[in-house]
């Protein structure tokens, strides 16, 4: 069959899960990567796996505009104004999720160094559009809302630094077998972030200055995609961070671009078909029977990812002064976890493939779960911080 018809499946499945999960008050998220389980070749056969693998470009366009959408919030008079509490918080909460699933990777269930560092620095991220929902479902007001919001917006960036970080470090591990070269290693990632951020300045300085100069929203949209697309073209093609570049481009434009909300927001008349083809490819590529032989290592990420979010952001949340609701409860809003996280595991699968089936498996075995269970946490939270109302 031709290429088009599987897309056409995927998305229609996608949707149609999507209407029917909602109905439980699920996230649509939920419902893509289980529509993706169905139709997939763990279930359903409807699309064979070498199908699944050729449409990888999917996940490479969807990260460029998840990236690209996280490098906006960071506009500089926005986070000055946030201060370097809600920064400390953020880095609090997203390395103690890193510190914890690493070292139990690494101490307790007995994993290679790089597998447990890659697999660690994913465990970072969190997603926003998850929590946020629950906050607008709920009409949500107070100290902890207040607290939440600027600290899920910067945490998938922390995430992807992280990661990217790691993934050097691990394959540097991979290839020398000890940590003696990590001068070599050091240089390495100083090169690629330095290198990525650069070429996304100058992306993003040419589309903001090309944002001025176009007449109407549909040049607009194809200036803007146009830009995101030369990015992820340009970083694939000279061994740099897609991820990074795309967030650049993003923090360039919301910094320079006076009417940047213009521009930021176009894309969005755009993507929903690429993210909801993305989540479900990813649910067809998960592997069923992958999940019974990393059970543990699944209940093990989901647990201490966990334990690393709630006491990271309690400590960072205690050293800030923050109110001491936003103390014992920020920690349980950050539960969530799903877009950045799979897109990450699908480029750890890339750049280091020995481990790459194992460890995205983790990851989207875990989606399910935290998707499903964390926006009731997240509710229950915000309850009994006594910033909703409603039952």
């Amino acid at each position: 069959m031709h290429v088009l018809y599987y897309i056409a499946i995927v998305i229609l499945a996608g949707i149609l899960m999507s209407k029917i999960v909602r109905k439980m008050k699920l996230p649509n998220v939920t419902g893509y990567i289980l529509a993706g389980i169905i139709i997939g070749p763990s279930v359903g056969r409807l699309m064979p796996k070498d199908v699944v693998s050729s449409l990888s470009i999917v996940s490479e366009v969807a990260l460029g505009f998840i990236a690209y959408s996280i490098g906006s919030e960071f506009n500089l008079k926005h986070v000055r104004k946030l201060g370097l509490s809600v920064v400390g918080i953020t880095l609090m909460e997203s390395l103690g999720a890193v510190l914890f699933v690493s070292a139990s990777m690494f101490f307790i269930f007995k994993q290679t160094l790089h597998f447990s560092l890659v697999l660690g620095s994913i465990a970072a991220a969190t997603a926003p559009a998850a929590t946020i929902l629950v906050i607008r479902q709920y009409k949500a007001k107070g100290p902890l809302v207040d607290t939440l919001l600027p600290v899920v917006a910067m945490d998938d960036a922390v995430a992807i630094l992280t990661f990217g970080i790691s993934v050097a470090f691990a394959e540097a591990l991979i290839q020398t077998g000890s940590v003696v070269s990590l001068v070599s290693v050091v240089g390495r990632i100083l090169r690629e972030v330095s290198l990525s951020l650069l070429l996304g300045l100058c992306i993003g300085l040419f589309l903001s200055f090309a944002s001025g100069r176009v007449k109407g929203e549909d040049a607009l949209l194809c200036v803007t995609i146009a830009s995101i697309f030369l990015g992820i073209g340009l970083a694939t093609t000279f061994s740099l961070s897609s991820l990074f570049v795309s967030m650049m481009i993003g923090a360039t434009v919301s910094n320079v671009v006076y009417a940047r909300d213009r521009v930021l927001s176009v894309v969005d008349r755009f993507t929903p078909p690429i993210f909801v083809a993305f989540f479900t490819l990813s649910g067809a590529d998960l592997q069923l029977s992958m999940l019974r032989k990393v059970g543990v290592l699944g209940i093990g990420y989901i647990v201490f990812r966990v334990i690393g979010k709630v006491l990271g952001a309690y400590v960072g949340a205690r050293i800030a002064r923050t109110p001491e609701k936003v103390q014992k409860y920020l920690g349980f809003t950050l539960i969530p976890q799903a877009g950045v996280a799979i897109g990450l595991s699908l480029l750890a699968e890339e750049a280091l493939p020995g481990m790459g089936s194992e460890l995205r498996n983790i990851i989207l075995g875990s989606t399910v779960v935290y998707e499903l269970l964390g926006p009731i946490i997240a509710k229950q939270a915000l309850k009994k911080a006594g910033e909703i109302s409603t039952s």
